[in-house]
């Protein structure tokens, strides 16, 4: 026997051969090197349909650069299994011999260097592998995946793109919708936790309008940056004075912009905010405490409302609670016990929910780990997502991203 038909685990009784790995690893280094940022996914999907024509799986394309795949072996169970492929504006740093050096156009018509940064290359290779083993192995399971890679997830656009555009008309409907997501975590480990996984998130745009004038002569203007900055100030008490100590919220000001030269009091100030909260409760108080402030600030300066913008809204990711107890099931017959780790309600944002809540579909999202054990050696522990040095263990992200997505998987559809 060869080294490349040595037998690898993914997870217990789900085996591979070392070829097997040796391919999608090969295959994730490509993704790698190749981001792209949202909506601008197109290779990334001629790459997807590319494998699913070569596995000989049915595919169509939804939310312009959305793939989903029909793989159906007989009768049985419909489960929906969610990748999302976009990349991030951020410049590698990780040092890889694979590191990405692609460039991509942010909506503002900029060019900005991009980065799988929040590893979504491990998602698709994970889907893909998994894809080609269910097909290779007819008969350990029965029923219909519909692998859905997804676009657009870092601009809660994709999922709802996808939905907008008839994807369940397409698509068989699902009993339920799975997802995953790398994180910096041991490999062999998960987070998974029943109700909402992940927050809320919204991002405004913030216009502050004023009158322009000489900056000797300020009794001429009405000074945006002053009051714009008054409202940036103001709104950092929205979490620390008007929500309970124990309600989770964020509200970040991410980006600031006025003027042109330091002598001219500018017509204009804009800046973008991020809110995260943990349910639509919440939600609503904080978006409106951020109305209320931004109004009052502006009348306090002597000058007009400013006008707001929203620039992305993430829906709720909510795990249903039959189906958090089924995949935690699975992935600690796969894993071991003690594999899976409680995760504590996390301020990240997530848009792979609307695919189920758009249909009245429970969903369960879990996170998994990729990472060597070195890696954590110390009391260290490995960058996190959206860092510059985002750097998951290849060969790890390939066998624990698919060996977790079939364990669920076959909780539902194996034989």
């Amino acid at each position: 026997m060869t080294d490349s038909q040595r037998t690898v685990q993914l997870a217990k009784g789900i085996e591979t051969t070392a070829s097997f790995v040796e391919e999608h690893v090969k295959m994730y280094k490509e993704f790698h090197r190749a981001p792209e940022l949202s909506s601008e996914e197109h290779r990334t999907a001629e790459s997807i349909e590319a494998r699913l024509d070569e596995l000989g799986i049915e595919h169509f394309r939804s939310g312009g650069t959305g793939v989903v795949g029909l793989l159906t072996n007989g009768e049985g169970p419909v489960v929906g299994f969610r990748a999302d492929t976009d990349g991030l504006p951020i410049a590698e740093e990780t040092g890889l011999d694979y590191a990405s050096t692609a460039t991509g156009t942010l909506p503002d018509g900029k060019e900005a260097p991009t980065m799988h940064g929040c590893g979504h290359d491990t998602h698709i290779t994970a889907a893909l592998a998994a894809a080609q083993y269910l097909s290779e192995s007819r008969d350990a399971w029965h029923g219909t995946v519909v692998f859905i890679f997804q676009p657009g997830e870092e601009t809660a656009w994709g999922a709802k793109a996808m939905v907008d555009d008839g994807l369940w008309d397409k698509a068989p409907r699902p009993e339920v919708v799975l997802a995953q997501h790398v994180m910096p975590l041991q490999a062999g480990k998960f987070w998974l936790r029943p109700g909402n996984m992940a927050s809320l998130a919204d991002s405004w745009r913030v216009t502050v309008r004023g009158r322009q004038a000489h900056g000797s002569q300020p009794e001429n203007s009405l000074d945006p940056i002053v009051a714009a900055a008054s409202m940036v100030m103001r709104l950092q008490t929205i979490v620390s004075r008007e929500l309970a100590p124990m309600t989770p919220a964020v509200v970040t000001v991410g980006t600031f912009h006025a003027g042109l030269k330091e002598n001219i009091i500018p017509e204009t100030a804009e800046f973008s905010l991020n809110v995260r909260t943990p349910d639509e409760e919440v939600r609503a108080k904080v978006l409106s405490s951020i109305r209320r402030i931004v109004a009052a600030e502006a009348q306090a300066s002597g000058i007009g409302e400013p006008g707001i913008v929203e620039i992305n809204r993430f829906p709720r990711l909510f795990n249903d609670a039959e189906h958090t107890v089924r995949a935690t099931k699975a992935l600690e017959a796969g894993f071991g016990e003690g594999s899976v780790i409680s995760a504590p309600l996390g301020m990240g944002s997530e848009d792979a929910g609307w695919l189920g809540d758009a249909i009245g579909v429970p969903v369960v999202f879990w996170s998994f780990g990729a990472f060597a054990d070195q890696a954590f050696a110390d009391g260290a522990s490995p960058a996190g997502n959206h860092s510059p040095q985002f750097a998951p263990d290849a060969e790890l992200s390939v066998i624990n991203g698919t060996g977790a997505a079939l364990a669920v998987l076959l909780e539902y559809l194996g034989k």
